[in-house]
């Protein structure tokens, strides 16, 4: 079903400062879409879906998410702000770099074998907004940006001054290629083998790169 876009008001989804308005109506329509648009896709779920699983009326939810997209770009950047949280967590309690990459490398592997588990929420919706210029797009972009930026500095961390030093932005990408890889394969190749690879890889980039 086609959504439509409401005309808005200077700042239908926000406060003055810019920040969505939260209320309970809002959060109940947020996470009922997000865990729908992670589990069967985003464009495969309307908006007449979300209202009634919700529940809410038309009129609440574009009272909060002026258009679908809005409400697409919500639920990511509520994904975005979980991993964020996830990987400074591994950060903070690691005692050193290299075993901050190994625990963020954990969370990675623990979360294929998670019932829940249906792959990366951000390559799905990639491959469903394939347009660069688009706002979902964006936002996936500049998820995927930080995340390696932060294992940049990490790797950078570890290789120091090291004679056989790496460059730490491409061990970075590696890791990110590593994930890509494992959460999209982990349910076609098996959860464990792949969780295991995936281990034994971000070790490799540990050890053999420095």
């Amino acid at each position: 079903m086609a959504t439509r876009t409401r005309p808005a008001p200077d700042n239908p989804n926000g406060s003055s400062s810019g920040e969505p308005v939260r209320s309970e109506a809002r959060e109940r329509l947020l996470s009922t879409a997000s865990g729908l648009f992670y589990r069967e896709g985003i464009r495969a779920v309307g908006v007449e879906r979300i209202l009634a699983e919700a529940p809410a009326t038309r009129a609440t939810f574009y009272r909060h998410f002026p258009s679908k997209e809005d409400l697409v770009v919500a639920y990511l950047r509520g994904v975005d702000t979980d991993t964020r949280a996830g990987v400074q967590a591994a950060i903070e309690a690691a005692p050193c770099p290299a075993d901050a990459l190994r625990a963020i490398g954990t969370v990675v592997a623990d979360s294929l074998a998670s019932p829940e588990f249906r792959g990366c929420a951000f390559l799905k919706a990639a491959a469903e907004y394939p347009d660069p210029e688009d706002r979902v797009r964006q936002v996936i972009l500049d998820h995927r940006a930080w995340y390696t930026t932060t294992l940049t500095g990490l790797f950078a961390q570890v290789f120091g001054n090291s004679p056989r030093r790496g460059k730490p932005e491409h061990a970075a990408r590696h890791f990110v290629m590593m994930r890509d890889g494992a959460m999209s394969g982990a349910h076609l190749d098996g959860v464990d083998s792949v969780g295991a690879a995936f281990r034994r890889g971000v070790e490799g980039l540990l050890t053999v790169l420095h």
